[in-house]
């Protein structure tokens, strides 16, 4: 992240609450951005996030991601801001752990649904707003928050419909990338490892601990949020558009294609 490369841009981040998006929150606003900052229920965790960025530079807008219609008007409150919007982050997401193969019927219903909605459709729903928005204007950028579990799966099976739907939203944003690249729309997908977020501890509680994840890991050691919010930032500005379609490995070596 440079100081000033997002100067003057319009930035929609969902998920800024915490984790991953409270760190790319504080990394776009310190790049200049103008951030308009999505949270589903954490209003406080929000505000913390931007408490650093001047009031005329950031706008707070709650919606459910699981709700298509929140969604398109989370879309249509933060367009008419400032009259467009130049990068979206699609971070917001949700890790149910449950729903695996030997789990009841009803756990494996509510798991997939849940997840399928908030991790997939939510996004997916931002996605052609944001394709609509850019044809016009000559392009804009997408940033999509996948995961390496959409490449390797994930060692606990109760969590495959997460494993899933990280896939399922990787492909939608190749295809994006893929059918308007021609159109000036930039879409790129991060895909980290194991991130020091709360969803990443109650993972690594289902696998013997943190010492026992941390152990499997070539460097010995989790990705900060800090470091995915300076990558995110970066992929922004769209500095280097031949990326687009790519998937950003951030996982320390651990997992190498």
């Amino acid at each position: 992240m440079r100081t000033g490369s997002l100067q003057g841009k319009v930035v929609l981040l969902t998920g800024a609450s915490k984790g991953i998006g409270a760190a790319t929150a504080r990394e776009l606003a310190a790049a200049g951005a103008h951030l308009i900052a999505h949270y589903n229920s954490d209003r406080a965790g929000a505000e913390a996030a931007v408490t650093d960025v001047p009031a005329e530079r950031r706008l707070l807008l709650q919606a459910h991601a699981a709700d298509p219609m929140a969604m398109d008007r989370l879309w249509r409150d933060a367009e008419a801001w400032q009259g467009r919007i130049d990068a979206v982050v699609l971070n917001a997401a949700t890790m149910v752990p449950g729903g695996g193969i030997e789990d009841p019927e009803v756990e494996w219903d509510e798991a997939w649904d849940l997840q399928w909605r908030v991790n997939v459709l939510g996004p997916a729903r931002l996605m052609r707003h944001a394709v609509r928005h850019y044809k016009p204007r000559g392009g804009g950028v997408i940033v999509t928050i996948s995961s390496w579990a959409a490449q390797r799966g994930v060692t606990n099976p109760a969590m495959v419909a997460y494993a899933a739907t990280k896939a399922a939203v990787k492909a939608a944003a190749q295809t994006i990338a893929r059918g308007y690249a021609k159109d000036g729309i930039l879409s790129y997908v991060v895909a980290p490892g194991v991130v020091r977020t709360r969803m990443s501890v109650d993972f690594a509680a289902t696998q013997g601990g943190e010492d026992k994840v941390s152990a499997t890991l070539a460097m010995g050691e989790w990705v900060t949020p800090e470091e995915l919010g300076r990558l995110v930032a970066f992929l922004c500005e769209g500095s280097v558009r031949h990326l687009s379609g790519a998937t950003l490995d951030v996982n320390g070596a651990t997992y190498i294609r």
